[in-house]
């Protein structure tokens, strides 16, 4: 009975919520944030920890839009899209973030959106169509 109950623990924590195993890794680099910048580019920036399921589906919607190259019906091509893990402590004081599923957006420089725990793909798309 418990090996049964372990098998579906594992299932369902595995394929039902497959978010939780999605491999995450700092792609913030503050040389390549500041380049962006200074090229006009839309920054986006998220933060994760590793056992966070709602930091892996923020990341996976942000990354189904940087792979598919669009939002809907806006392009992506000018948009950089950075994440990190917020126990990096210089990066998220760089950026003031102090909790996990932050999204971080900037433009002309300027951080012009912010939220926190927000995971739902038209609320995270109409954010970026409302600064492009």
């Amino acid at each position: 009975m418990i090996k049964k109950l372990v098998i579906l623990f594992f299932v369902q924590f595995f394929l039902i919520y497959p978010s939780f195993s999605m491999e995450k890794e700092t792609t913030f680099n503050k040389e390549m944030f500041e380049k962006a910048q200074s090229e006009g580019k839309i920054v986006v920036v998220s933060s994760w920890i590793k056992y966070c399921s709602s930091c892996a589906s923020q990341m996976e919607v942000l990354n189904k839009a940087k792979n598919e190259g669009k939002l809907m019906d806006v392009k992506f091509d000018n948009i950089e899209y950075f994440s990190f893990d917020v126990t990096n402590r210089e990066i998220a004081d760089l950026l003031k973030v102090k909790f996990q599923t932050t999204l971080l957006i900037y433009k002309d420089n300027k951080e012009v959106y912010r939220s926190l725990g927000e995971t739902t793909e038209d609320l995270i798309y109409e954010a970026l169509k409302k600064v492009i």
